[in-house]
């Protein structure tokens, strides 16, 4: 789920930065915080994956066409958090003090305000911060526990008779003033509404820079906290360890197949590491191999280089641990994954999907990295040519964590405990590959994921329960309602054109051992299940599923044709009524199916009831986003 903070032209940038920055700090990784524009703000269904609206401190009073949405996404369960605005609650809608808000604003847009639904009235936030470089100062409030928090304020803000209010209630006071409140939480239908009056979302750093306010800036962190455990959002526990620096990966091959890790290193021009570390520089990275005996030295190593590192582009090189002869890393060095186990349960989805032995090149799975902590298992690939056209394939790259995970355009693949996340190299070539079936890959990629779920080593007869939406996620059906539906995975690929050969990077997330609010496999298993889940079995199917059916796609040149019933058989879309917002006018029309020579999404349009309109309306997956729970279809921003 998202927690979506507005953006638009009236809000001050200062509020903004701040807000953003610590609500990622705090919500990571339960939920995406994302900055959210006027116009996506106006034109696309925010409300369908939002769990809560933040408004940061606005210039003047916030009027808007969404106000209604606004009102209509708390109604139905969602929560909005207004940061430095007071409040006026008021049973008149011709009262001056609001009437005069938009008094010279030019607009004819509503005010934003929240109803009181068995009473009537109407609680209005009152954004006034007349000016962008108003001097900020402290303020002192008291919270419900008795505690007290030290925080920037841009001007006083008032709650004006919101005492008034039925379901409503002060989080916070002013202290010294325990009349005066200076936060304050209304229950509105299914939702909640928390407006904060002093700046919670401002650094204290602000105020003296040079002044140490690490004490003050923790208590400011524990009142955001408990104001966002208020609005139902499950918040992370602040004591949990979270791995913040890449870690070494490790470079192995299953024990049954020795000789695999030293044929990776000799088309890198890399023999077995020595005493010094072999070194290969490339675009993004710089990449040291190491011999495994140095395993616990270069771990002590990278994590005293890292520590005090902040800065991504600066988390160099990247270390990695040579294990010959079918040697695996020592387990108190993977404790997240167990690395014999895995290449067992690989052997046993070979064996039962009938995959033959192969020695060169080998299957899928056999040519393994793992780390618990990367930046990017897809980007240390793909954005560095040399080692990706080097390295050969099927090659597969696996971590625990990844700190700058990628997703689909624009987005970012969240990394939270019980994700399984990893990437596959294959590589094939042009002569005997068309690359117009390229945009086939994501789906038989899905696919795959979707039939190693219905595994018994996995999931059995409920991964059933898993499904695939277009063009490349992956759901869990949860119940008969839209709103049952939760994604639990998506694939990302990545090509490279180089001599004749086309470099396929394919990166997966599948959430498998997520606690909630997460959604993930294990939790379709149900409390008390003892399946047995783990994610050396999930990934090990995933795999050997994948290598099967490439193999067959590649020996028919590209066709889905063999896999398009099996496709559609788990996809969500069958007949379903969708809107086109491509088209202007916008369009009804029903899923049909995939065209089969270019990957397309198929629709029929409706009729209008007077008149049926001819001819299909085919869809890329490029440049297009299906909204499940809305049945739109709109072009991706």
């Amino acid at each position: 789920m998202n927690v979506l903070v507005y953006s638009g032209p009236e809000v001050v940038q200062a509020s903004l930065s701040g807000a953003l920055a610590a609500l990622k700090t705090i919500l990571h990784p339960n939920y995406s915080v994302q900055s959210i524009s006027l116009q996506t703000f106006l034109s696309q269904p925010w409300y369908t994956s939002c769990a809560l609206l933040v408004l940061p401190e606005c210039r003047r009073p916030f009027q808007s066409k969404s106000t209604s949405a606004i009102q209509a996404f708390v109604e139905n369960g969602g929560a909005f958090l207004g940061l430095s605005t007071g409040a006026k609650f008021s049973t008149s809608p011709l009262d001056s003090d609001i009437t005069s808000m938009t008094a010279g604003s030019g607009s004819t847009d509503p005010l934003l305000r929240f109803r009181q639904m068995m009473k009537g009235g109407y609680l209005y936030p009152t954004y006034s911060r007349e000016s962008s470089d108003l001097a900020c100062s402290s303020v002192t409030v008291l919270a419900q526990d008795g505690a007290q928090a030290r925080l920037v304020q841009t001007s006083r803000k008032e709650f004006v008779a919101v005492d008034q209010m039925e379901g409503g209630k002060a989080l916070a006071t002013y202290a010294g003033e325990e009349a005066a409140a200076a936060s304050f939480i209304y229950e509105l239908g299914k939702g909640k509404v928390v407006l904060w009056g002093p700046g919670l979302e401002y650094p204290l750093s602000s105020l003296a820079p040079t002044v140490d306010v690490s004490a003050e800036e923790h208590r400011r962190g524990e009142l955001l906290r408990a104001t966002l455990s208020s609005l139902s959002l499950q918040v992370p526990s602040a004591e949990l360890p979270r791995i913040s620096r890449p870690l070494p990966q490790f470079l192995m091959g299953p024990p049954s197949k020795p000789g695999i890790v030293l044929k990776i290193l000799r088309p890198l021009a890399l023999g077995y590491p020595g005493s010094e570390p072999s070194v290969l520089k490339d675009t993004n990275d710089t990449f040291f191999f190491h011999p495994i005996e140095d395993s616990n030295q270069v771990f002590q190593q990278v994590v005293a280089e890292l520590e005090h590192v902040e800065d991504p582009a600066n988390w160099q090189p990247k270390h990695i641990i040579v294990c010959p002869d079918g040697v695996l890393p020592p387990s108190e060095l993977t404790p997240l994954f167990d690395c014999a186990a895995f290449f067992n349960a690989l052997s046993a989805a070979q064996d039962k999907d009938g995959l033959p032995a192969q020695g060169e090149p080998w299957r899928m799975g056999e040519a393994f990295a793992y780390s618990k902590a990367v930046t990017s298992t897809q980007t240390m690939l793909d954005k560095n040519p040399h080692f990706l056209t080097s390295l050969p394939a099927p090659f597969v790259s696996m971590a625990s964590y990844q700190l700058a995970g990628r997703g689909r355009g624009a987005n970012v693949w969240l990394s939270p405990s019980g994700c399984l996340q990893f990437s596959v190299l294959i590589r094939v070539s042009l002569a005997t590959f068309p690359a117009s079936k390229l945009v086939f890959v994501q789906y038989l990629f899905a696919l795959a994921v979707a039939e190693a779920c219905r595994e018994e080593s996995v999931l059995g007869s409920v991964g059933n329960n898993v499904r695939l939406k277009w063009p490349n996620d992956l759901y869990a059906v949860l119940g008969d309602s839209q709103e049952s539906r939760r994604k639990i995975g998506g694939i990302l690929v990545n090509t490279s054109f180089t001599d004749g050969n086309v470099d396929i990077v394919i990166g997966c997330g599948v959430n498998v051992l997520n606690e909630p609010p997460i959604t993930s496999l294990h939790q379709l298993l149900g409390p008390g299940s003892h399946n047995g889940l783990t994610m050396e079995n999930t990934l090990a199917a995933i795999l050997s599923k994948f290598d099967k059916m490439w193999g067959e796609f590649v020996a028919k040149n590209g066709s889905f044709e063999p896999f398009m019933d099996l496709y559609l058989s788990r996809w969500l879309h069958s007949d379903q009524l969708v809107t086109i917002t491509t088209s202007v006018p916008h369009q009804r029309a029903r899923i049909v199916g995939i065209t089969p020579d270019h990957g397309l999404l198929r629709t029929m349009p409706e009729s209008d009831g007077y008149s049926a309109r001819g001819g299909f309306i085919d869809l890329q997956p490029d440049g297009n986003s299906f909204d499940l729970m809305s049945g739109m279809i709109k072009t991706k921003t």
